[in-house]
């Protein structure tokens, strides 16, 4: 067992090493440690630019859950913009839970997220479900408010998977797109532009949503798709 592992199994919480477990169907149970997340957080303060963290960070693949879920909280520290990109193309296929890709933050992507969209095609065509999903992520936390243009709701759009966690990202990102930028992301609705499922998806999600007004709410409900 490594150092690290053994900070990692200090820092085990078996109750709530279930919820973990039910929370991530994806991943192998005997993986899940179970750790909170503020623990591993703190875990990745105390570790940021020591060279145990370089060493950690260049060990892949990882042989738990956890140890991802360190991974991209250590990286998230890193301030150098290519540095930071570099180390999450190398991990993003090696990531097989939502709550992986959804916790992760890179704080040097938002000084210039523009930088990003380059990768995030890439990603968006990887094929890999937790590439796929953060790629739309980023275009979800970056691209819907200032930063906004039409060709982004097209580009999710056009992503075609049987995956689940792919398709409810693209829902996610839609109903989050009918909440910030109704009238360009409407017509995707109107339209049918999503598959059946995520479609409706899109919309119970945008109807279940407090930035959404009560009027677009109740045009939403009939546009769904029996």
């Amino acid at each position: 067992m490594t150092e690290i592992q053994k900070r990692l199994f200090a820092l085990q919480d078996k109750g709530y090493r279930e919820g973990s477990i039910k929370l991530n169907p994806s991943v192998d149970p005997d993986t899940i440690i179970g750790i909170r997340i503020p623990a591993l957080r703190a875990l990745a303060k105390e570790l940021k630019g020591t060279d145990a963290a370089a060493a950690f960070i260049a060990a892949l693949p990882h042989q738990y859950f956890e140890e991802y879920s360190l991974h991209t909280f250590l990286i998230g520290y890193i301030k150098d913009f290519d540095e930071a990109i570099a180390q999450t193309d190398r991990l993003l296929p090696w990531l097989n839970s939502w709550a992986l890709t959804d916790s992760m933050r890179i704080k040097a992507f938002d000084k210039d997220p523009a930088r990003l969209l380059p990768t995030i095609d890439k990603w968006l065509g990887s094929g890999d479900t937790y590439t796929i999903r953060y790629g739309i992520l980023c275009l979800m936390n970056y691209f819907l408010d200032a930063r906004f243009d039409p060709c982004y709701l097209e580009k999710v759009a056009a992503v075609r998977s049987d995956e689940y966690y792919v398709n409810m990202m693209i829902a996610w990102y839609f109903a989050t797109a009918l909440a910030k930028q109704y009238e360009a992301a409407l017509p995707y609705i109107e339209n049918r532009r999503l598959d059946q499922w995520t479609h409706n998806k899109a919309i119970q999600k945008a109807i279940e949503s407090y930035r959404v007004t009560n009027e677009h709410k109740i045009y939403l409900r009939t546009l769904r798709w029996k």
